[in-house]
């Protein structure tokens, strides 16, 4: 049995915020390789002049630090053992969440649970960390808790072992998930404004060797990313 830390963070994920997709994603990683790789990333930001504990995240990729996160992508890629996973919801203004008898929250936690489902594998133990947004962000939790007993609950409570909230400015792996869901809903969303950014991403898409905005095959487990569009009605 290994156990593994997930670090999870969102992008797009309101009702109303002039975005029609929502990103969920994040990033897993073996506990025992935790230490290792937070004092990596902490060791790259100083090599480019930042404060090892400054936040990184999707948001600040320019020009001039760019360097800098080509350096924290490749050690995603350099180390095998880190694995992302993301869930691309679609159309969100065409939800129709009367008709499925669901609120906004509800539909969110459905998409939380298609990101971890392939995330968890039975006979191993998981630790889940989920970035703090806004003030609901407990209520959230309770209900992702809910959700998931429902639908595993015959392995959940030996496989998951807690899901837990936490703030992505103290955690280095938490960081490193916000860039490469960042990467994956501005590529999606066809954004094209930051010449870094997209510079960054075609790096993710010429190392991984598939594009951001398709759907992975089930056997691609490095970065493996699933587009899910809501049914017709």
């Amino acid at each position: 049995m290994i156990e593994y830390n997930v670090y999870c963070d969102e992008s797009c994920h309101l009702p109303h915020d002039n975005s029609d997709l929502m990103v969920i994603g994040g990033i897993s990683c073996p506990k025992d390789k935790v230490e290792y790789i937070n004092k990596a990333i902490r060791s790259i930001k100083e090599k480019h002049g930042v404060f090892k504990f400054a936040e990184i995240k999707w948001t600040k990729v320019s020009e001039s630090k760019y360097k800098m996160y080509e350096e924290l992508v490749n050690l995603f890629f350099d180390n095998t053992f880190l694995r992302f996973r993301a869930v691309v919801a679609l159309n969100k203004s065409h939800l129709n969440y009367e008709h499925f008898h669901l609120s906004h929250d509800d539909w969110y936690q459905r998409i939380y649970f298609l990101t971890l489902r392939e995330m968890i594998d039975i006979g191993n133990k998981y630790h889940v960390y989920i970035d703090i947004k806004d003030t609901k962000g407990a209520e959230k939790i309770e209900k992702l808790r809910d959700v998931l007993n429902n639908v595993v609950g015959y392995f959940y409570d030996e496989t998951v072992e807690n899901i837990q909230l936490v703030r992505s400015d103290q955690i280095q792996l938490m960081q490193l998930a916000d860039l490469f869901i960042g990467a994956v809903s501005y590529s999606n969303r066809g954004l094209n404004s930051n010449i870094a950014k997209l510079q960054l991403i075609n790096h993710i898409e010429e190392i991984g060797g598939r594009s951001l905005k398709l759907s992975s095959p089930k056997s691609e487990s490095k970065i493996n990313i699933l587009k899910w569009i809501p049914r017709e009605v």
